[in-house]
């Protein structure tokens, strides 16, 4: 915006709106390329689009607002039961079972885990960090289950760059452009950061992280002795 005296100012943090607008713009980019020259078929590039969308809202998941804290949840109880249906599938459960999960973990994501969560977290805490960033792929990562990893690859890179987008818009926003002197609101440093001032909250992120590291490493060695039994 345009402050009196001709100054260029930015709001102090980026809407909702902006957020959604800017991570789908993203998601519709990283589908096109996902397609030409990746090769991806059609729709697993429209998936990775929109879950390049959805993690461009991500970070708000933390925010003190309510209204988009409560559709922010609602869209990831929806979410991630569906990306979970091939690993569901591969682990043997029965339609009816597949179906039941989905429903218990809609649930569960749309009020324990939210009532959880705005316990434990404080806006532009470590949920806005790059950590929580990486975090946010590999649960993608680990969640869709296929045999293809490009896929998978794609899936969690497309969460990462729109969690990404966000981190980057809200330290735009924190930017005030007042003549030739720049000056930094008080959230400056708050989105795209490695640590937060509450160790337990840096301390539990990290633990996150090296776990799900660990995992997604059991993962690929797994694939990668599959892959080489398949071509003895």
């Amino acid at each position: 915006m345009t402050a009196p005296g001709g100054a260029v100012t930015l709001s102090a943090m980026a809407d909702f709106r902006t957020h959604i607008t800017v991570s789908t713009i993203l998601g519709v980019g990283v589908g096109a390329a996902a397609v030409q020259p990746f090769g991806f078929p059609t729709e697993t590039a429209i998936l990775a689009a929109a879950l390049t969308a959805v993690g461009g809202m991500l970070p708000d998941l933390d925010s003190d607002s309510g209204v988009p804290v409560r559709e922010l949840f609602s869209l990831a109880a929806v979410m991630a039961p569906l990306v979970m249906i091939p690993r569901l599938i591969q682990m043997g459960l029965t339609r009816e079972g597949v179906l039941a999960s989905m429903v218990f973990g809609y649930v569960l994501i749309r009020y324990w885990v939210r009532a959880v969560f705005k316990r434990l977290t404080v806006h532009r805490g470590m949920f806005h960090s790059v950590p929580a960033m990486l975090v946010s792929g590999l649960v993608v990562y680990l969640g869709y289950h296929s045999d293809h990893r490009p896929t998978r690859l794609l899936f969690g890179f497309g969460v990462m760059a729109g969690f990404l987008s966000h981190l980057v818009l809200d330290e735009l926003y924190s930017v005030n452009l007042s003549g030739l002197r720049v000056k930094l609101n008080k959230f400056a440093g708050s989105a795209v950061k490695l640590f937060s001032p509450s160790l337990p909250g840096t301390a539990t992120c990290y633990a996150v992280l090296g776990a799900l590291l660990y995992l997604a490493y059991l993962d690929f060695t797994q694939l990668q002795a599959s892959s080489e039994g398949v071509g003895r």
